[in-house]
């Protein structure tokens, strides 16, 4: 599967020089994700708004420069493993009453909605002539966390030049998909009149990436972002 997205550089040799290497590949992406992530802080400090949305807007204004070669490496390790610490720590900040909260009711229907996404893309794949892998592949891509779940999906499978095709489609298609929701959803939530909590299952259930489930949730207020964030952790233990 090489080739369908970049990886952050490998670790360093283990010595002073081979880290002091590492480290001045890594520090202009770095930089510049944290020189972003100040900037929401401090423009939601001094004239309020939700620091997601600023940060959102300011990565989306600077995004040109992941395509540098001297930024790229550090941006993608930011993207990839500081942005999972990052939602790791945020489901730190989750108590076991706000996970009660939620009732076992709520969870049971997050659990069949997984299933059935995962079972109605295999049934249509088969309808639409398609191979049961791709129905498998977008399935659990739109059942769990997008991409990612496509790709580690796609790696236990028996590698072909077909599924390489299939896998690369898939991706395109829920990154696609999860971005136009993550635009589309307040709107929807707020015209429905969705409490916070509702809000929270509807975006952590229904939105792909988990980034975008993330700073969708949180946009919209602490709560509906803590409950999106439980629902979405919640998909991954299944």
């Amino acid at each position: 599967m090489e080739g369908l997205i970049d990886a952050p550089p490998p670790p360093p040799e283990w010595s002073f020089s081979g880290l002091l290497r590492y480290v001045r590949q890594l520090a202009p992406g770095l930089l510049i994700a944290i020189v972003v992530g100040l900037a929401a802080a401090w423009i939601a400090d001094h004239y309020g708004g939700p620091v997601m949305l600023f940060a959102l807007l300011l990565g989306m204004g600077f995004h040109f420069l992941s395509e540098d070669e001297r930024c790229r490496p550090g941006i993608d390790l930011t993207a990839r493993g500081v942005l999972r610490l990052g939602v790791g720590l945020l489901g730190l900040r989750v108590t076991f009453d706000q996970i009660a909260g939620l009732g076992l009711s709520n969870f049971a229907i997050v659990v069949c909605a997984v299933i059935a996404t995962i079972l109605f893309s295999i049934m249509s794949a088969r309808l639409l002539g398609l191979e049961r892998e791709q129905g498998v592949l977008t399935g659990g891509a739109v059942a769990i966390c997008g991409a990612s779940a496509a790709l580690a999906i796609a790696s236990v499978m028996p590698q072909s030049r077909r599924l390489e095709q299939n896998t690369i489609v898939t991706v395109i298609g829920v990154t696609t998909l999860s971005t136009v929701a993550m635009v589309l959803y307040p709107a929807f939530v707020t015209q429905l009149g969705m409490d916070n909590v509702t809000a929270g299952i509807f975006l952590g259930g229904t939105i792909h990436d988990v980034a975008q489930v993330v700073g969708e949730g949180y946009i919209i207020s602490e709560l509906t972002g803590d409950t999106s964030t439980i629902v979405k952790q919640g998909i991954f233990g299944i």
